[in-house]
This record gives C-alpha cells, sequence and structure tokens, in this order.
C-alpha cells in the first residue's frame, strides 16, 4: 500500500465542523488544545471554530488532527498535495511549517485576503466542460472590456475562471458562442489566484520573512509550480499562489506517478476526490472529515490491519 493524500480548501467548511472527533479522538482533542494554546482561543468552542473569520485556521486545524490519526494508524504517505489553502496543511503535515508557526501565518493570510477583497472585489465562474485552450481565450477576450482570469485548473475539463464583473461576463459570453453551456457563478467576493490579489500575496511576503521552513518528510506538490515545495523555494512559491492559477490535476498525476494506490482527501467534504476521480479510476479512494469517514478508512481490511 503506498498512501498519498489531498488536503482540502476552503469551499466545504460546514456548521460543527471536527466535534464529533473532538468527542471522540484523543488525538484530535489534543491537536485541538494545542491549537488553543497556539492562537490563545478556545477552538473547541464550534461558535469560534466555525466564525467565518476564521475559517482557513479551522480547516487547517482539521486537517492537521486528522491527518495525525492517520498517520498513526496507517503510517506516512508516499506524497501529497493540497488545493490552495489545503498546501499549508501538507506543508504541517510534512513537518515543514510547524503547527505553532503555520497557525497564526495562515490566520494572518485570510486576514490579508479579505482586506484584499474589500480594496479589490472581484466575481468567479467554474467553466464546466470545457477545455485549456478555450479558457485562455475567453480570458483575452473577456479581459478587453475587465480583467479576467484562469484561476484554478481542476481538471481537463472543470477551470475556475475570476476577475472583474464586466470581464467575466464577457468571458462568459465568448464561452456560450463557442458551445459551453455551463459557466456556473461561484459565491464569492473575491477573485482568489488572479492579480486581484496583488495587495494580500506583498502582505504575505512580508509576514513570510519572519517564518521558518524545514525541507519536506515527503513530498507535497505545490499547485503553483506544479513542483515539491522545498526549503529554498517555498516562501516565494506562497508568495505567488495568491496571484497565479492552480494546478490541481497537474499535482495529482505528480503523486499517481509516486505509485500512490490509495489516495485519501483529509479536511472538510470529497471536492477534491470529485476532481481527481478520472484519473484514479484504480486507486482505492476516501475522503475523512468526520469519526463515519474516519471509520470507513479504519473498517477497510486492506488499510489498517
Amino acid at each position: 500500500m503506498k498512501l498519498g493524500y489531498l488536503f482540502s480548501g476552503q469551499g466545504k467548511q460546514f456548521a460543527g465542523m471536527g466535534q464529533d472527533l473532538y468527542q471522540q479522538e484523543p488525538i484530535y482533542r489534543q491537536t485541538i488544545e494545542e491549537a488553543s494554546q497556539i492562537l490563545g482561543k478556545d477552538m473547541s468552542d464550534s461558535k469560534i471554530f466555525d466564525d467565518p473569520a476564521n475559517t482557513q485556521v479551522s480547516i487547517v486545524i482539521l486537517s492537521t488532527g486528522i491527518y495525525r490519526i492517520l498517520a498513526h494508524d496507517l503510517g506516512q504517505p508516499v506524497g501529497a498535495t493540497g488545493l490552495s489553502l489545503g498546501e499549508y496543511s501538507g506543508l504541517i503535515a510534512a513537518d515543514s511549517l510547524s503547527f505553532e508557526d503555520g497557525l497564526p501565518l495562515v490566520g494572518d493570510r485570510n486576514h490579508y485576503m479579505d482586506q484584499a477583497g474589500q480594496h479589490y472585489p472581484g466575481k468567479m465562474a467554474a467553466v464546466l466542460k470545457a477545455n485549456a485552450n478555450l479558457v485562455d481565450e475567453a480570458c483575452r477576450v473577456g479581459s478587453k472590456v475587465g480583467p479576467v482570469y484562469p484561476a484554478n485548473y481542476n481538471t481537463d475539463t472543470q477551470i475556475v475562471i475570476g476577475g472583474s464583473a464586466a470581464g467575466l461576463n464577457a468571458a462568459t459570453e465568448y464561452l456560450h458562442e463557442h458551445g459551453i453551456k455551463r459557466v456556473v457563478p461561484l459565491k464569492m467576493t473575491v477573485a482568489s489566484h488572479t492579480p486581484f490579489m496583488q495587495e494580500a500575496s506583498d502582505e504575505l511576503s512580508k509576514r513570510l520573512q519572519t517564518v521558518n521552513f524545514q525541507d519536506p518528510d515527503f513530498p507535497v506538490f505545490s499547485n503553483t509550480i506544479i513542483k515539491p515545495f522545498t526549503r529554498l523555494n517555498v516562501k516565494q512559491t506562497l508568495v505567488n499562489q495568491l496571484v497565479n492559477p492552480t494546478h490541481f490535476n497537474e499535482c495529482l498525476k505528480e503523486l499517481l506517478n509516486l505509485d500512490a494506490n490509495v489516495l485519501i482527501e483529509i479536511g472538510p467534504g470529497d471536492t477534491l476526490m470529485k476532481f481527481a476521480k478520472p484519473l484514479i479510476c484504480n486507486a482505492d479512494k476516501f475522503h475523512v472529515d468526520s469519526v463515519q469517514t474516519l471509520n470507513q478508512v479504519r473498517s477497510n481490511k486492506k488499510l489498517v490491519k
């Protein structure tokens, strides 16, 4: 068995997230207690954990607690990747970034992105059943009206675009004219992974000067450069991540090249598993964000002996 981990990003967080794990899993409970000490607030309180101001931090805490359980039960993976925020969870899991340094860093990242979104509001939409060349061309055409960019290359046929309302509308019109029926607006007020996040990227660059990183214990593939993070490239890559598109699909291919034959998504929801489905038909796949989904892993005799 060769494990590959996928760390969830934002978007599928839910009310009461992690509460069942806190009640029933000692390793998870210890993680929450450690996080509460680091942050100076009670992260076992669902009102605090679910507060939108804490979303990014809470997802990383949840993912770290679950990773620690799985590391105890299953051992170390051959590699990992995450979607955007999920890369921070992956770096913490691989001991490249300490939990103690990582949580305040992620909290500040959340704040920087919120501020940038207020100063440079944007919109995003998912383009379904279109190839990258067509989406790129739609963004070029749309940008004549207002800035719009490819933001997330999630699969070969699911790409998110983001930017100004005018640019997004023009790109959408171009896609419809070229046979793309579904361009789905997302409930976003920021255009992540586009130049609209330049202010946040600049602030993060300054903040990262105070953070220490080590080489990861296992490869964690960056969505930005489609290569593993290293101690030397990690800071600039995380800065660039905020203003450049993600390439989750290509990172998944790199993970599969390591012969990972069991993939587990760690964190809220199963979005990454859905993205991965066309590529991993021969791999066992799971997602874990609750006691119920954790027990599905534990009940698989091939995984836990």
